[in-house]
């Protein structure tokens, strides 16, 4: 049985007012915010949850900072199967909870961030018989979130970009999209590969730090700590595959602060219209950081993730301090604020 959502197809929007001010002529935002729920989780969801219904799974379960809680709830719900998410106390975004919980799944709060609640919903996973874990290790996420390589090469006119830039949190979407660009390769239809790079918020920066120190393996952080909750993460499962894929495509890793991350997505809301949450804009926000890095005819395509609606508790709105209108004059004047 094969449950869909009608995932993927998600617009790759060319920049017409940012790229120009990072010095690229050839700059894209692939908006994965407009899937089903929200996020790209739903490209690996659809095919991990086809999967537990066709091996006869009686219950599903995560760990999540909130949009895998969201995608597995809601693909949960399409197959008639229980779902159960593990959720870090008082860390996640209340639009992404909220879906989870209208949805239908069962939310069960776990003392501490995301790396204890994956700890534990690992063990609940292999010592209960029928239940079944969707994190991005399972291989079925990963064969799914792999499509995204797919449409940006044929979002492009049948070509590669020369990087994609994409947030890194657990590190499962990233070795993905690689896998998906060199399956690509592999098989005679692209002609080249794109380099590959991560972004880490500075609070929780396990992987490009790593990197940078030309380390082999991946130091946890006890206390992540970053605005954008979809990357707050400090020991990603999926380092080994993260650490290949920027280093098999010579690319890099690098890190952005809080500050700008809200900034980017601002501005990517203000003069391109796309309205991401925070861990979205941190490609945004790195590629002033990349600047000897990409030259200005590359063909960069930013990875935008999830949904702003997702995550409104990260704009600073106060209605009660915009202008009251109750005429033509009062409009007018509110005109030239």
């Amino acid at each position: 049985m094969r449950v869909t959502l009608n995932e993927g197809g998600t617009p790759l929007i060319r920049s017409l007012n940012m790229g120009t001010s990072v010095g690229l002529n050839r700059l894209h935002v692939k908006f994965e915010g407009l899937n089903p729920t929200g996020s790209f989780k739903d490209r690996g969801m659809t095919v991990t949850v086809s999967r537990a219904k066709s091996i006869g799974a009686k219950v599903l379960v995560c760990a999540s900072t909130g949009n895998t809680a969201a995608s597995l709830a809601a693909y949960a719900a399409r197959a008639r199967m229980l779902s159960v998410v593990a959720l870090p106390a008082g860390r996640v975004a209340a639009g992404k909870l909220t879906q989870a919980v209208v949805y239908g799944s069962r939310v069960l709060r776990v003392a501490g961030g995301f790396d204890e609640a994956l700890a534990l919903a690992m063990k609940v996973s292999s010592e209960v018989k029928g239940v079944y874990l969707v994190n991005s290790l399972n291989p079925y996420r990963i064969e799914g979130q792999k499509t995204v390589a797919y449409e940006i090469y044929e979002q492009l006119g049948r070509t590669v970009p020369d990087c994609v830039v994409l947030p890194v949190g657990n590190a499962g979407n990233i070795s993905a999209a690689w896998r998906g660009f060199k399956e690509l390769f592999e098989w005679g239809i692209a002609r080249s590969l794109p380099r590959m790079i991560g972004v880490q918020a500075e609070g929780a920066s396990p992987i490009a730090r790593a990197v940078a120190l030309g380390a082999d393996r991946v130091s946890p952080w006890e206390t992540p700590e970053t605005v954008a909750s979809a990357i707050r993460i400090g020991n990603p499962v999926s380092w080994r595959k993260a650490l290949g894929a920027i280093r098999d495509s010579e690319g890099t890793a690098v890190t952005v602060t809080d500050d700008e991350i809200l900034a980017a997505r601002n501005n990517l809301a203000k003069l391109e219209g796309v309205f991401a949450e925070p861990a979205s804009a941190a490609p945004i926000a790195a590629l002033t950081h990349l600047k000897e890095y990409l030259s200005k005819s590359d063909k960069v395509v930013c990875i935008a993730t999830g949904n702003g609606l997702k995550d409104q508790g990260s704009v600073d709105v106060d209605i009660d301090k915009t202008p009251t209108v109750s005429d033509v004059a009062s409009f007018k004047t509110a005109l030239a604020l």
